[in-house]
């Protein structure tokens, strides 16, 4: 008898050991917080940002063949001649000077090169929208499976305190004979299941933490809490124009930036039928002794036009139009997609938002349902098959109403995915 009382305070001991965390030395986080480091951080979006900086010298380097082309020379060299007979000879020569050169005709070629490296920018800069409403949605995720792991800790711990409740009460009746042994053992059975439940949620939590440091762009773990609540805001009752919206989803923007890219590509192709006209202009000073003090320069025009090459311009301009073709093709096929996408994600955001009410009302019946009957049960009323059912029903109503706020989130986290908003949108 003495040794089952004992039980009563070792559980409880057992119990805070379990649950205790180092709570002072968390770092709170909330979502703006981690919008903010990940804007930063995220080595998704430097990587992205860093393509779109290449972008911009690739035009630059493609423009530059439309500006003069200026180099300078210097020179110098000793010549030996030997001849029988006579003995050897040496001579000196030296000079220096500076030639420019300056495209005036080739088609358009280069300008359309330009114009579809213009584009090209464009499509960097929509895929780092792109990279952006990716990195959103794997963040808003991870805070949002923080938020449930932690209150998924705090639901844990209260059923923790309700089993050991029920074994109190139960061994109690038990030694007085008025339940059986199968009510006992249950009860010691379900008290060791809500121990496991916590190390479990504790360890849920831990990896919670980890994607969401991951997700901020941080490089080391330290112990975080996300602040914040399961209020749906952007809740889109109203059925939105899916057609209107998807015009502005970074995937098709960037789609239609490069087919606007290749579409200069093919122009740039035919011009390669077209003569390059370029002129070429140059002063030099030569001489034997340094520094040379004899001029010479040169001034003049090339024209050069391509006769045969075996068909390499016909197959360039083959491909370019394929290249065309394909994009606009890709370009069709998103749209519908994206059109798609923002219809099935907004009917999942509505759904689990009635759910969420639903399962309110649900819970609240089931606690008051459980208040009523644990009365019952103290005073004999009903009996423990009846008692632990309802009991079971409360829980389960208490994870699947944590369950159905979280997915509500992550279905706005969705939507607003869909919709092409980036980290900035908050």
């Amino acid at each position: 008898m003495l040794n089952r009382y004992w039980r009563f305070f070792l559980i409880p001991l057992l119990f805070f050991s379990l649950v205790q965390t180092d709570a002072e030395a968390a770092q709170l986080l909330t979502w703006q917080d981690c919008i903010r480091e990940a804007a930063v951080n995220h080595p998704d979006l430097i990587a992205a940002e860093e393509g779109l900086k290449q972008s911009q010298a690739n035009k630059k380097i493609t423009a530059s063949t439309l500006l003069p082309q200026v180099s300078s020379n210097l020179s110098a060299s000793t010549t030996k001649t030997t001849t029988s007979g006579s003995g050897s000879s040496t001579s000196d020569s030296y000079s220096y000077g500076v030639t420019a050169k300056q495209l005036l005709f080739d088609g358009t070629k280069t300008i359309n090169e330009v114009k579809a490296d213009s584009e090209n920018i464009k499509a960097s800069q929509q895929n780092f929208r792109f990279i952006s409403v990716t990195v959103r949605l794997r963040l808003r995720t991870a805070f949002i499976n923080l938020l449930k792991a932690q209150e998924m800790l705090q639901i844990t711990e209260e059923i923790f305190n309700i089993r050991r409740e029920n074994l109190e009460l139960i061994t109690l009746r038990y030694e007085s004979g008025l339940e059986h042994k199968g009510a006992l053992l249950t009860a010691e059975a379900d008290l060791a299941e809500a121990k496991y439940e916590i190390s479990q949620a504790k360890r849920d939590a831990e990896v919670a933490q980890r994607e969401l440091t991951k997700e901020m762009g941080r490089t080391q773990l330290v112990p975080i809490e996300a602040k914040g609540d399961f209020e749906v805001k952007d809740t889109a009752k109203e059925k939105p124009d899916f057609e209107s919206l998807a015009k502005n989803n970074p995937s098709l923007q960037q789609l239609i930036a490069r087919k606007n890219a290749a579409a200069f590509s093919l122009k740039s192709a035919y011009a390669n039928f077209s003569p390059t006209l370029s002129t070429e202009a140059g002063a030099n000073k030569f001489g034997s002794h340094w520094l040379p003090q004899d001029d010479k320069w040169s001034m003049g025009l090339t024209l050069s036009m391509p006769i045969f090459e075996g068909g390499l311009r016909f197959a360039q301009v083959s491909t370019a139009k394929s290249l065309l073709n394909q994009l606009g093709a890709n370009e069709r096929s998103t749209r519908d997609d994206i059109v798609l996408t923002l219809e099935l994600t907004w009917a999942a955001l509505q759904d689990t938002m009635d759910k969420v009410e639903v399962e309110r009302k649900s819970l609240t019946a089931d606690e008051e349902r459980f208040r009523i009957a644990q009365a019952q049960y103290s005073t004999g009323f009903i009996a423990f098959d009846n008692w632990i059912i309802i009991e079971d029903n409360l829980i389960m109503a208490k994870r699947s109403f944590l369950d159905a706020r979280a997915n509500a989130l992550l279905a706005e986290a969705n939507w607003i995915q869909a919709k092409g908003e980036t980290l900035e949108y908050e």
